[in-house]
């Protein structure tokens, strides 16, 4: 499977000009099979969404992603900050084909930040399935709970996908916790991290592909841009087979 990392600088609160960038990163990676976008990517990180989250089901910015994949015969991911018919708030990660429209509410909400007090968590994990592959879906603070995310308690998959705002003061994090999710776990991680600025905070990207030992598959360079990378799933299998860590791993 052909991957493409966008890491884009997000435009605050501005849908239309955050979906031009996510275009103008789309052409410079190329063809792939899937596309990954950052949390809220279409509006920056809006911990009080009210008047910056769109409404669900007129949203531009999910319109745009199925259209989209439809166009491009691919997928689509990453997290957009929408608000449901009931109301509610939702950090909903999307994951968007030609056929389906997938999602996972965040469950882990960011309460440091106050992310709790304006959105609804999920309640689940989340797996979908895309070119043979099996997805895990994942937002940002997410990546600090490792047994929501456990092999085998989360449910069975083959990689990861973590989208982010994740700040510059916290990086060291962010390059260590994704590279611990996909040793300890035997799988691929697809992590995209927003770069630029809020109005709270500066972010530095470090968006990359990290394989089952650890190893950097690839990486985005600083500032807005793509990286590319081509999975397979036979060598996965492989080193699954071969060095059988998960047999070994707590099912408690």
């Amino acid at each position: 499977m052909n991957i493409a990392l966008l890491q884009t600088d997000i435009v605050w609160a501005s849908p239309s000009e955050n979906i031009a960038h996510a275009e103008r990163l789309m052409e410079q990676a190329g063809k792939a099979d899937l596309y990954v976008l950052p949390e809220m990517w279409a509006t920056g990180f809006a911990i009080q969404p009210e008047g910056i989250a769109e409404e669900e089901a007129s949203s531009l910015a999910l319109d745009w992603m199925r259209r989209t994949a439809e166009q491009r015969h691919c997928a689509l991911c990453g997290s957009l900050a929408v608000r449901l018919p009931d109301g509610t708030y939702r950090n909903r990660h999307y994951f968007v084909t030609p056929q389906a429209t997938y999602f996972y509410d965040k469950r882990h909400l960011f309460r440091h930040g106050h992310e709790d007090r304006h959105f609804t968590a999920g309640s689940h994990a989340v797996i979908v399935e895309w070119q043979g592959w099996r997805l895990l879906l994942q937002t940002c603070y997410d990546l600090r709970f490792p047994c929501f995310a456990r092999y085998g308690r989360a449910g069975e998959y083959d990689a990861i996908v973590y989208v982010a705002n994740w700040p510059e003061r916290r990086q060291l994090a962010w390059d260590t916790l994704i590279r611990a999710r996909a040793i300890e776990n035997q799988c691929y991680v697809l992590a995209v991290n927003r770069v630029g600025d809020d109005p709270a905070c500066h972010y530095a990207g470090g968006s990359a592909v990290i394989d089952p030992v650890g190893r950097t598959v690839a990486e985005c360079p600083q500032g807005e841009h793509p990286a590319t990378a081509e999975l397979s799933i036979e060598k996965l299998l492989d080193m699954r087979n071969h060095f059988r860590v998960l047999d070994d791993r707590d099912n408690g």
